[in-house]
């Protein structure tokens, strides 16, 4: 529907680094395409548009076009009449209507560069009927239109540049945050050098993984709780001090830190903890090499502080700990036992660095520990939620995948299309989807857009019976709870009965593969995992595997917006995780920290 298109689009957008363009119906397609475009909300009577939205908020470049009724009929009652531009235009960083057939490609072309340039965003074009099915009045209309240059990249000025590089030259325990907006600003490079020349430690985001590979020495990931309590000087590169980062303020981050910003968005320099007379608007590959220059031949000495030693037994600890979980033997499998499965196979049929796997990944504990336990080489190989923790983003953002490297029914060796930056071998690269069962039914009719056009994506359903946790790890105890539920049993012997937020025990999700001519498994032993995983991934056409693993720990359901309240200052946890379920994963398994 409009909503995978719109997300599909928007994550287009900062794969290949121009505006993905979506085109969807008037009024009611608007309205299902503003979840993948937008932060907006509507009345209870609009509740396709309900969701918390993507580009905005991510930054992508997006471009959305949609019909609408005639311009004569405003106000008439038309067919699925909607003044798009006014619900739109607070919304977007440009929302245009034009007026007349020859208006067309200057608003078009208007909207796609304020997609593209600086802060890129979502921009909408309304397009009405009597408009798109009149005539221009001259043949010359189309013939003005240039092609977009590239965006601007500002640089820094000299005094930040100095001012920084003395806070870092005389930081006790520094530390390089890594953003999505690295990684979009095609950095790895500028990035690269600086790490190599300062051998500062660095901790990417969940989308600037693979900025530099997860198996650098310096990658402070699996000790991230410690680097943030510890951190006294943080250099920000396209990472925003929001909920994702604690909004830079202590408990979670030492209190004394500093930080330094490089963003590409004006507005943000300043927000929260950061500190605006360090703050630099630029462009990330641009400014490092600037400040590298005065930062001469500084490289950080660990011996300085115990920083470093801190880090790395913190690092050892969790990692042993990811280990242990890993080899789980209980059944039901657990989380951490089944991502651990498919990993060790994935990586036996593709090494992570090959580049050759890019991950797509939602939902609550499976995309909170799939973070961690799949390391990757290379930027822009792993798409999440992102900002917004947005449900449903899965399937749209792997059909998306799918057509930024492969092509548009690619077949294998065809070199990936409108990707600026190498992101390992040259090849076929396969879309591999890590779903929690409830994200995946937010999109999973998706499944049969990927099959109609031979998309062979191999999508992991971790099933266990509910959001977060289920209710029950056997069938008849879950069907005593919904009678509990429904009246007809014993709420003495029941319990309360199913929470709201458990789903049907042993959801056959198999199927919506095997229904559309792909191929559907089930898995429930590590074993059937690495078997499932096998032949899902050589079948050629879509695959569903759906893995059962156990309804899990039973506390009190608790998501980001709930754990700011606790204590004042005290930021959400990252994508409804914990940082100890984050750390205690195989990313960064690097020598020196």
């Amino acid at each position: 529907n409009e909503q995978a298109a719109a997300y599909a689009a928007s994550v287009y957008g900062y794969l290949t680094g121009k505006p993905g363009i979506c085109l969807v119906v008037g009024g009611p397609g608007v309205l299902h395409a503003i979840p993948g475009s937008l932060p907006i909300r509507f009345s209870p009577t609009h509740t396709e548009a309900l969701q918390i939205a993507n580009s905005s908020v991510n930054a992508f470049p997006f471009l959305l076009l949609a019909g609408s009724s005639e311009t004569y009929l405003t106000s008439k009652g038309a067919f699925q009449e909607l003044d798009a531009v006014s619900v739109l235009n607070p919304h977007t960083k440009a929302a245009f209507r034009p007026a007349a057939p020859d208006a067309i490609p200057d608003a078009i072309q208007n909207a796609y560069r304020s997609a593209y340039y600086g802060r890129p965003g979502p921009s909408f074009i309304d397009l009405p009927a009597d408009i798109i099915q009149g005539v221009a009045s001259s043949s010359t209309t189309l013939g003005r239109t240039s092609l977009v240059p590239l965006p601007p990249k500002p640089s820094a000025e000299e005094t930040t540049l100095f001012k920084v590089a003395q806070l870092l030259k005389t930081a006790k325990s520094p530390l390089i945050v890594i953003g999505k907006g690295a990684a979009y600003a095609r950095a790895s490079e500028s990035i690269g050098s600086l790490i190599t020349q300062t051998q500062v430690p660095f901790l990417p985001t969940p989308m600037g993984k693979g900025v530099l590979p997860d198996s650098h020495p310096l990658n402070a990931a699996s000790a991230r709780s410690t680097a943030l309590r510890e951190a006294d000087a943080v250099l920000l590169l396209g990472a925003r001090l929001n909920w994702v980062l604690h909004f830079g303020s202590p408990p979670k981050w030492n209190a004394s830190a500093r930080f330094i910003q490089i963003d590409i968005s004006a507005d943000e320099l300043g927000k929260n903890a950061a500190d605006p007379a360090l703050a630099i608007h630029g462009d990330i590959a641009t400014v490092i090499p600037q400040l590298q220059a005065h930062l001469s031949t500084w490289s950080y000495k660990p011996e300085s502080s115990p920083y470093t030693s801190h880090l790395l037994a913190a690092k050892e600890k969790n990692l042993a700990t990811a280990a242990k979980k890993a080899a789980d033997p209980t059944l039901p499998m657990t989380h951490s036992s089944a991502l651990s499965a498919i990993e060790r196979t994935l990586h036996s049929l593709s090494p992570p660095d090959d580049g050759r796997i890019v991950y797509v990944s939602e939902g609550a504990n499976t995309m909170d520990i799939s973070r961690s336990v799949f390391p990757v080489s290379y930027p822009r190989l792993r798409l999440d939620a992102g900002t917004h923790a947005t449900m449903g983003v899965g399937m749209g953002y792997a059909i998306a995948a799918h057509v930024a490297y492969n092509g548009f029914g690619a077949t294998p060796g065809e070199a990936a299309i409108n990707v600026t930056e190498a992101v390992g071998k040259p090849g076929k690269k396969k879309i591999v989807c890590l779903e929690g069962d409830s994200a995946f039914g937010f999109s999973a009719m998706e499944v049969e857009t990927m099959a109609r056009y031979g998309m062979d994506i191999l999508i992991f359903v971790i099933n266990n019976g509910g959001v977060y946790h289920g209710d029950a790890d056997d069938e008849g105890r879950w069907k005593e709870l919904q009678d509990a539920t429904l009246g007809s049993g014993n709420p003495d012997k029941g319990g309360k009965g199913l929470r709201s937020t458990s789903l049907s025990f042993g959801t056959r999700y198999e199927n919506l593969a095997t229904m559309v001519g792909g191929l559907g498994l089930v898995a429930r032993t590590p074993e059937e995992v690495e078997e499932a995983t096998r032949k899902g991934w050589e079948c050629g056409k879509v695959c569903v595997v759906n893995v059962i693993v156990g309804k899990g720990e039973g506390g009190k359901l608790e998501f980001g917006w709930q754990a700011g309240s606790k204590q004042k200052g005290n930021g959400a946890d990252e994508q409804r995780g914990g940082d100890e379920m984050r750390e205690k994963g195989k990313g960064g398994r690097g020598s020196k920290l």
